[in-house]
């Protein structure tokens, strides 16, 4: 029987920490929680920062010939239903992202490997 290829692990998955967010300041940005958005080896994966939470649905695809990831996400902001998409990239051994409201508010984001 023919062994089946496992499927590399993805530069994304696991979690990261948020270190810096261009619209909120770090003492708001981890207000409840040390910032975070994680990637699951599925497909799926959440984050927090601030008030807001979010449950992620990515693909992994290119941007401007680098390795990327897209995703939309579905949640809450102080308990109000919220929902919106995102994309990062990796540089270095940080990631750079957006994380973006459909009510068209953005942020971007900086955040390294947690642990």
């Amino acid at each position: 029987m023919a062994k089946s290829k496992s499927k590399p692990k993805s530069p994304f998955q696991g979690r990261w920490q948020i270190i810096s967010m261009t619209e909120w300041d770090e003492d708001f940005m981890n207000a409840e929680v040390q910032a975070y958005i994680e990637f699951d080896a599925d497909g799926r994966g959440q984050f927090q920062f601030c008030y807001v939470r979010g449950d992620i649905g990515y693909e992994e695809c290119r941007r401007d010939d680098k390795p990327a990831v897209e995703f939309t996400w579905d949640g809450t902001d102080e308990l109000d239903p919220v929902s919106g998409r995102g994309w990062a990239v990796p540089e270095g051994d940080k990631l750079n992202g957006v994380i973006a409201f459909d009510d068209e508010d953005e942020s971007g984001f900086v955040a390294e490997r947690a642990g």
